[in-house]
């Protein structure tokens, strides 16, 4: 008897299903001829004449040596980002980039606390982002929301005026708070009071933990600062009990394959947890991170995952329905947006064989 084997999904299929990108970095994902231009109008020290040009100074390489190296770019793209008209033009063109690669949903995160320099408010900030998103959603359909972001190593005050900023933008954008940068000295339980203050709030959290620090740094985003969903989680395989209780708990895991080998939170991507994770029942969500610096898409994300942990075509339509569930949409919206996965599932002819339920009994 003759045994079948069955094909890798291929690339094709991969950019045809419909995607979330839940974990993408505003600043860290401009498109190369918008840093071309902006930096024109800037002035920068670049000679930016080609997209080569923006790759060869943009773009980390595999041989980058850390996260804190990795981060060195941004310094970069938020030149580029402190007037109204360049906020909502890259928030559009990010948009309008992930609906040609067929993603429906989007989050994307950033700290107003960085784009402040040319006399913007933060109210400001968040109003010229919005536009962008609303008007890609008019043209193209996708749905985005907006993640406010503070910063690990930056005042803990100015976490708590972020938080404010997402109670009030809450309903009109804002899906979530997060805590970003560097993990290490850098505890997110220092930031404890907002975090109070959005949970108060009824704020969804996530949080940047496990990237470049272990297991005690998710530990804190989940118990001291109540995250439902961790950004990265690299390290959560060095506590199993805790990645048990991530697990019971279903506390998406917001995997970024190709930045975790630029920031040498991985060796390799034979290394990376995803496997053991994904084995384990544990809810997986492939991301982006920055499209820019890390030079990558949501479709290479699920590339890199084809073939680095040889995923059939069933484990990466769980990976894609994990995305919409793990989503910060309120739930009447999400389980409508599963049901027209699942009907995009059968028209393209893919047999989801995994964890479905009818429509208002998706697993959350």
């Amino acid at each position: 008897m003759t045994q079948t084997i069955a094909a890798k999904p291929s690339l094709k299929f991969l950019h045809a299903l419909p995607k979330t990108d839940l974990h993408v970095h505003l600043d860290g994902s401009l498109r190369l001829n918008t840093v071309r231009e902006l930096s024109r109008r800037h002035n920068l020290a670049y000679n930016f004449e080609t997209d080569d040009d923006v790759r060869a100074v943009c773009q980390v390489s595999e041989d980058c040596q850390s996260l804190v190296e990795y981060l060195k770019v941004f310094d970069i793209t938020l030149q580029l980002m402190q007037e109204k008209d360049e906020l909502a033009r890259i928030a559009y063109e990010l948009a309008e980039d992930a609906h040609r690669e067929n993603v429906r949903y989007m989050e994307v995160r950033y700290s107003p606390l960085l784009h402040l320099k040319q006399g913007l408010t933060y109210d400001e900030i968040v109003a010229a982002v919005q536009e962008g998103l609303d008007l890609a959603r008019r043209q193209y359909g996708i749905i985005c929301g907006q993640i406010i972001c503070g910063i690990r190593h930056i005042s803990t005050a100015s976490s708590l005026e972020l938080a404010d900023l997402a109670v009030r933008w809450k309903g009109r954008g804002v899906v979530g708070f997060d805590l970003a940068g560097a993990e290490g000295g850098f505890p997110a339980k220092d930031h404890i009071e907002a975090f109070y203050k959005v949970l108060n709030n009824n704020v969804n959290i996530t949080i940047h933990a496990g990237e470049a620090f272990g297991a005690p740094s998710i530990h804190q985003a989940l118990h001291y600062c109540r995250a439902h969903r961790i950004g990265h989680g690299t390290h959560l395989n060095e506590d199993p009990e805790l990645m048990a209780w991530v697990n019971d708990h279903r506390i998406p895991v917001e995997v970024c394959l190709a930045s975790n080998l630029q920031t040498k939170a991985i060796p390799d991507y034979r290394s990376h947890p995803i496997r053991q994770f994904m084995a384990d029942g544990l809810r997986v969500t492939l991301n982006t991170d920055n499209r820019l610096v890390t030079g990558t898409t949501v479709t290479n994300e699920y590339r890199l995952a084809v073939e680095n942990y040889d995923l059939s075509e069933d484990e990466v339509l769980t990976l894609v329905m994990n995305g919409f569930k793990s989503s910060f949409l309120p739930l009447r919206e999400k389980a409508d947006l599963v049901d027209q996965v699942l009907a995009e599932f059968a028209s393209l002819g893919a047999e989801f064989s995994g964890e479905i339920s009818q429509r208002r009994r998706i697993q959350i």
